[in-house]
């Protein structure tokens, strides 16, 4: 097992990285009250359920599933969990754990941060992009129908438990979408894990299970130096949002469906790349060695054009990043390096959108 520690003072704990089960102690002590309340969903809980039940043996252990999907992220899903602990009578001692992607451990994580003024939680993630970024750093938040994320918290888990094995049940396409916030990390900040991920394509569009898990732990520990530098996203962590300002705005305006987080962020961090470009902090040929790479990890970087530049124009002014007077962007100055801008013309951002939105024939 592989443990890497995230520091935070009182607010410390544990990503425990595992191929195998070997989670039961580990799991066990992190909970200290007697009651367990495990909240899943509809695809993960018949798969996994009874295996993290079986992790607490000496626990009054209870379980929540919910309907899967980025559309149920939402007040009703988040109530369905408070009124189960409300039901089961439960206090500040209980401790829920979040089975499943980013939809549910934010989900989770937002319940336990405002239940009783917060109780523990604890993150399971079942799917690579939660393994490698949604389940690390404390972020929770419920989706509002004018834009995603826009409810939540800062509210650490008291432990992260990533087993790999689990990616083993993940449908090709999740997979392949979580590969773009893996990628991201090598963008904005490690250089050499970048050409690492070049250099292994094949093992991870695999699942070799000695490739995953130095690509979850380089991922985790990238994450945890980002978080334990800023972990309320006052400076640098905002990095972290590499392709998501564009990528939120394309899932919200596309309702949440048919296209998954990973592969509208993927589309976003390329028109991040053309923006950097046409702001003269890239290169044409590293513009086109990104696209490149995300292209080889079967991570789109254009879609169908299914609604207008306005339309996303007006999701990006919501953007939590912005200024009072201005949309802030994450950009690019060099594979490796990002960078935090404002004062970015619209005109800029209105041509990489209409460069990575391809219209019908």
């Amino acid at each position: 097992m592989k443990i890497i520690d995230i520091e935070l003072g009182d607010r410390s704990y544990p990503i425990c990285i595992a191929s195998t089960n070997m989670f039961t102690d580990r799991l066990e002590e992190k909970v200290r009250g007697e009651t367990v309340l495990v909240v899943s969903n509809t695809t993960i809980a018949p798969l996994y359920m009874d295996y993290v039940v079986g992790l607490l043996p000496n626990k009054r252990v209870e379980t929540l599933v919910l309907e899967d999907g980025e559309i149920f992220k939402n007040n009703e899903s988040l109530q369905k969990i408070i009124t189960k602990l409300l039901t089961l009578k439960y206090n500040r001692s209980a401790t829920l754990i979040a089975l499943g992607g980013g939809v549910i451990g934010d989900l989770v994580g937002f319940a336990a941060s405002i239940y009783q003024r917060g109780i523990d939680f604890i993150q399971f993630p079942t799917s690579l992009l939660a393994q490698v970024d949604s389940s690390v750093g404390g972020k929770t938040a419920i989706n509002h129908p004018l834009g995603k994320n826009m409810v939540g918290t800062f509210y650490q888990p008291k432990a992260v438990f990533i087993n790999v094995d689990v990616l083993d049940t993940l449908p090709r396409r999740e997979f392949i979408s979580g590969l773009s916030e893996v990628i991201k990390y090598g963008l904005i900040r490690d250089r050499d894990f970048f050409y690492w991920l070049r250099d292994h394509k094949d093992a991870i569009l695999m699942r070799d299970k000695t490739a995953i898990k130095e690509l979850v732990a380089r991922s985790c520990q990238n994450k945890k130096e980002i978080v334990m530098e800023d972990e309320f996203e006052q400076g640098s962590r905002a990095l972290l949002n590499l392709g998501h300002t564009f990528g939120h705005a394309i899932e919200k305006n596309m309702g949440y469906k048919g296209i998954l987080h990973g592969e509208a962020v993927a589309v976003g961090m390329r028109m991040a790349a053309i923006v950097s470009e046409k702001m003269g902090l890239m290169s044409p040929e590293k513009v086109a060695e990104i696209e490149e790479t995300l292209t080889s990890f079967l991570l789109p970087t254009s879609m169908k054009e299914q609604f207008s530049f306005d339309a996303m124009w007006e999701v990006m002014l919501l953007d939590k990043k912005n200024t009072a007077t201005d949309i802030r962007y994450i950009l690019l100055s060099d594979i490796g390096k990002g960078v935090v801008m404002g004062n970015v013309p619209k005109a800029y951002i209105e041509e990489a959108f209409h460069m990575t939105m391809i219209k019908d024939a």
